[in-house]
């Protein structure tokens, strides 16, 4: 089966690897003292890792801005914007973006940065930590295409971090109807956290109802689990493994970026 993904990427199985910046202007957690500069610099250094290690792809997004909003202030995608223009010059692999957890604001992002896919939640409304959650895939789809951003693809969470499907609806029913009115570009089937292992029942599941959409694991691969998974899923998005000592809020390692890759390149070797 031939999809977008073979027209993205070099090699089967793709490896997104997670770039995490640090807390955005407006974010709790932000330093003012340091400024965008230093979040730029520890962007180049995780970047440098990631490429160096042989990922497929690089994925953007604001992870450090915790507690996340379901609806973005202006100043986090623009802040998002300015660091990844200054980035962009070290970019050799194919890239996406995501700015947790605001669709609108990721395609708006995508479309000025040049980014070819964005990760959201499109679909669902769901009991979250972050209060209640609602989502309006029809208007998305609709601004997407408004604003001249069709090509720019979307990868749809239907298994969201930290929150539950509202409806008593099983994942087989929620992957099922999510592809027939939504046309996602891909499924992407999480843990309950990062770095939290994604379920193989559940991604085979998933698989079993997205026909030619492609299905993506997306938190908790390690070397010890990926070639299972990468058995089920079409590619993989990652990003705590990659960090020291496999810490969410650590920096990117190469030494363990190579390491993940060589279990991929083994796994790849099977195909």
């Amino acid at each position: 089966m031939t999809t977008w993904l073979d027209d993205v990427f070099t090699a089967p199985k793709p490896i997104i690897a997670m770039l995490h910046l640090e807390a955005l202007p407006g974010d709790p957690g932000y330093d003012s003292k340091a400024g965008i500069r230093a979040i730029v610099d520890r962007a180049r250094e995780e970047l440098e890792a990631l490429q160096t290690g042989g990922v497929d792809g690089i994925m953007i997004s604001n992870e450090f801005s915790l507690p996340y909003l379901t609806k973005t202030e202006p100043i986090t995608a623009i802040s998002m914007a300015r660091i990844i223009g200054e980035l962009l010059p070290e970019l050799s692999t194919p890239y996406g973006v995501n700015v947790l957890w605001d669709g609108q604001a990721s395609i708006d992002l995508a479309l000025a940065t040049g980014a070819q896919w964005v990760r959201e939640i499109f679909t669902g409304v769901y009991a979250s930590d972050f209060g209640l959650w609602n989502t309006n895939v029809g208007e998305i789809a609709r601004y997407r295409q408004r604003i001249g951003a069709g090509d720019v693809k979307m990868l749809f969470n239907i298994v969201p971090e930290s929150a539950a499907y509202l409806a008593e609806r099983d994942l087989r029913s929620i992957a099922q109807s999510t592809v027939f009115v939504a046309s996602p570009d891909a499924l992407c089937v999480s843990g309950l956290t990062a770095g939290a292992p994604t379920d193989t029942q559940a991604l085979r599941v998933v698989k079993d109802v997205a026909g030619d959409t492609p299905v993506f694991v997306n938190t908790g691969v390690r070397p010890s689990n990926v070639a299972e998974q990468l058995s089920v899923a079409d590619g993989a998005v990652m990003g705590t493994f990659f960090k020291e000592d496999g810490k969410f809020e650590n920096r990117a390692k190469v030494e363990r970026v190579q390491e993940l890759m060589s279990a991929v390149k083994d796994f790849r070797n099977t195909l």
